[in-house]
């Protein structure tokens, strides 16, 4: 038997032609953490479990260009000042402070991808008793751990006393909440927050 597509492209339909059935992924999708997570908020806010956004960069726009009356094109533009964390909210009565890193090392995650003034910041929110962490994703294999800022504090402070520049990834898996990819939310993160507050 055969079926034609509307562009008159046939379509066998015989039992020599079978689907493989290989196991879902919910990963590598193409998306970056930030789109990942940016679905993952959008499905909390809309399902009314948390609210958390990601922090606007402030800039300063310097030159404008008006080609058209009804539209601006931003010339030039710089940075305020210096970003904090890039996502805050509110979870259960509960101020959520966080960042978000991917790597493509695959042993480690290297410190450099935080600033000083971020684990300044996950400090004195945690001063506030704040929930602070960080979630890193590891690109090569596509896995998600959710680090507590504590930890990552640690290991930042370590590396100006000798220590590693980086969080091996054994340590990584020890210390912190694997998350896996799902359907809805697809990065289920408040899982891993449901386990700092018990």
């Amino acid at each position: 038997m055969t079926i034609n597509y509307p562009n008159g492209k046939a379509y066998a339909t015989d039992n020599h032609h079978q689907i493989s059935k290989k196991p879902i992924s919910f990963s590598n999708r193409g998306m970056t953490l930030e789109e990942e997570i940016n679905r993952s908020n959008q499905y909390y806010l809309v399902n009314n479990i948390a609210v958390v956004h990601k922090k606007p960069t402030p800039i300063q726009i310097v030159s404008v260009d008006y080609p058209k009356r009804s539209a601006a094109k931003i010339k030039e533009a710089y940075f305020k000042k210096a970003s904090t964390t890039d996502y805050n909210g509110v979870y259960q009565g509960h101020y959520l402070d966080f960042d978000a890193k991917e790597t493509k090392n695959k042993s480690a995650f290297p410190l450099q991808n935080f600033h000083k003034h971020q684990i300044e910041h996950m400090r004195q929110c945690l001063n506030q008793q704040g929930i602070c962490f960080a979630i890193i994703k590891f690109v090569v294999d596509q896995q998600i751990f959710v680090l507590k800022a504590s930890d990552l504090i640690y290991a930042w402070d370590c590396q100006f006393d000798g220590g590693r520049k980086s969080i091996p990834r054994t340590e990584i898996e020890t210390m912190g909440i694997k998350v896996d990819y799902q359907i809805n939310p697809l990065i289920p993160y408040l899982n891993a927050v449901d386990h700092f507050l018990n």
